[in-house]
């Protein structure tokens, strides 16, 4: 299944060619917010570790290659590579996220035994078969999943902030509700003295897109324009 787009509306200064600030819904500002909920493994994984800036790629690359002779019993290095993300950020319409991807949202989890088991069954895994740290038994039996909660009230977008409120992002990523004085001040911020300097371009976000600014975000104060204006360049 493909990735679903989402758009942005930016506006570029053309006298400098770099994006003052985009216009985003709901959705796209869940995106920029969501990067906060992405393990560092997931963050490795997803941009490659030969493209990660410090020792961060090394890292994650040594646990790769480690064999699994110098593994804990019990223990399996595929959960430290392959992090699982929140569940929130997982039914979210995120750009990250793959359809049928098992590493970000496991759909089982396990204890140590049933109601009969004289474990306290503190702990849970989402590796079938792991040994429980408290009574050292196998963590096999399947936990029931009600979600996040009945009492919880939600309008079922499953993101995080409102849809009814046009968002602001700035070159930086800076995010605020869209509103005249909050544009006023950005131009007045930036010397814009002729709204008619500025030019409205609608760019379409997939995949590929989402991660360019994943990448961005690590690196760069001026993400909107480096990836949709140095790079279109």
């Amino acid at each position: 299944m493909a990735t679903k787009k989402h758009t942005l509306k930016l506006f570029v200064d053309t006298r400098s060619n770099k994006v003052l600030f985009a216009e985003a819904g709901n959705e796209m500002a869940d995106f920029f917010f969501e990067l906060f909920a992405l393990p560092v493994g997931s963050v490795v994984k997803l941009l490659s570790k030969r493209c990660m800036i410090g020792s961060l790629g090394e890292l994650y690359g040594s646990l790769e290659s480690l064999s699994d002779t110098y593994i804990q019993p019990g223990q399996n290095k595929a959960t430290f590579l392959n992090p699982p993300v929140f569940a929130s950020l997982a039914k979210s319409n995120t750009l990250l996220i793959q359809d049928g991807s098992s590493s970000c949202a496991p759909k089982h989890w396990y204890n140590c035994g049933s109601s009969g088991s004289t474990c306290s069954r503190l702990y849970h895994t989402d590796v079938y078969g792991t040994q429980c740290p408290n009574c050292r038994g196998m963590m096999t039996y399947e936990l029931k999943n009600i979600g996040s909660g009945s009492n919880v009230v939600t309008d079922g977008s499953g993101g995080l902030v409102k849809e009814v409120v046009t968002y602001m992002v700035m070159d930086d990523l800076a995010i605020m509700p869209l509103s005249t004085i909050s544009i006023i001040t950005l131009l007045n911020k930036f010397n814009v003295k002729e709204v008619g300097s500025l030019q409205e371009t609608v760019v379409e976000l997939g995949m590929d897109e989402g991660l360019k600014l994943l990448r961005a975000s690590l690196q760069s104060k001026t993400v909107l324009t480096d990836v949709f204006l140095v790079n279109k360049k």
